[in-house]
């Protein structure tokens, strides 16, 4: 059954200022303390290319960034606002930028068109990806989209891929008209009924809820038997070759500010708040709730936080080659790596609301 906006919005606690200062401090020092993450003769210039604007998902990266972890490891790193996954892989693929996040799977699209690329990292082990309607607009599910409207950016990695979507519900791909708004724009253009549906990540949720109440009705695309790997953090292949010193710092830096948002957010909003002018606490807060969920699967929890399962990668491989199609197949193995991610470090499931 469609999922239907009945979930509550669960208010989140707040640390004490004595808690979260011991917190933020071990945090520091177990980054400071890693393997690995030793100062550099010069600082590496580095971008970091998003897959969007920034937002709670990009709090960790923001949070390192300011309490000079990066910079500590040798590690000069410009944070560069994103414009969808698609267009992120290809500036890393091009060797734009040495480190992007991207949608896992658009990645292989990507790389299947020729981008040197890797992925080193999984954020989102489920997938965020989500279709949203209003109940009075009289589409019942996803069939009764054919002949609709559906809004998103052209980066978008729904719209990229649309096609395994269409094919298993059994929809005609070409079946709809894809319109073209911001992300910003989704809600208002949804509740003006400018389009008839959109695709939109989980974490945003609870800005919908709030926005459309009852009418309001979302359905995960993991409920239609669509659940590949989400956002990752991904690398130019060449410079992963030329300053693995410089990937692994990087990667065991960003894996180890995840963790410590995992352990108390409030350091790692206070530090994107600070970087992004515009963004709503409370907006960001409810956000961080639902991206610890899509981050938590038994090879975050188990083999390490960021972990990517090679079987899982092949699934999503073969759900983008029978679909979508590549250009150039390659061995999905060389698509990834774990090598860089601290075991030490998993994801703790205790954090995650229910």
């Amino acid at each position: 059954m469609v999922e239907t906006n009945a979930a509550r919005i669960s208010g989140i606690g707040r640390w004490s200022a004595r808690v979260a200062g011991t917190v933020l401090a071990a945090g520091v020092v177990a980054a400071l303390a890693l393997p690995g993450v030793a100062q550099a003769q010069a600082p590496e210039k580095v971008t970091l290319v998003l897959n969007w604007v920034p937002t709670a998902d990009h709090a960790a990266y923001y949070y390192a960034k300011q309490q000079g972890l990066y910079a500590k490891a040798g590690i000069d790193l410009s944070i560069e606002v994103g414009r969808g996954s698609a267009l992120s892989a290809q500036k890393v693929g091009s060797g734009g930028a040495a480190f992007g996040v991207s949608d896992l799977a658009t990645s292989l699209v990507a790389r299947g068109k020729g981008a040197d690329l890797a992925a080193v990292m999984i954020v989102y082990a489920n997938s965020p990806q989500g279709f949203y309607w209003l109940k009075s607009s009289g589409i019942g599910g996803p069939k009764d989209f054919a002949g609709r409207k559906i809004g998103n950016p052209p980066g978008d990695a729904a719209r990229i891929m649309w096609p395994a979507f269409a094919k298993a519900v059994g929809l005609d791909p070409a079946s709809v008209t894809f319109v073209n708004i911001t992300p910003q724009a989704k809600n208002a253009a949804l509740k003006s009924r400018t389009v008839d549906v959109i695709s939109d990540f989980f974490n945003e949720h609870d800005t919908k809820v709030i926005e459309m109440g009852e009418d309001l009705v979302h359905l995960p695309w993991k409920q239609v038997g669509l659940n590949p790997y989400g956002n990752a953090v991904i690398v130019n292949g060449a410079f992963l070759q030329a300053k693995p010193a410089v990937v692994e710092n990087f990667v065991k830096i960003s894996q180890r500010a995840f963790a410590q948002c995992v352990a108390d957010f409030t350091p790692c909003l206070k530090a994107l708040t600070e970087g992004v002018s515009g963004l709503d606490e409370a907006t960001q807060r409810r956000q961080w709730e639902r991206i610890k969920w899509l981050m938590t699967d038994s090879f975050t929890t188990e083999k390490g936080l960021g972990w990517i399962d090679g079987d899982r990668l092949k699934a999503d491989y073969e759900l983008v080659q029978t679909y979508i199609g590549l250009d150039k197949p390659f061995d999905p193995a060389t698509a990834f790596t774990t090598r860089f991610l601290d075991p030490a470090v998993k994801m703790d499931a205790s954090k995650v609301k229910n």
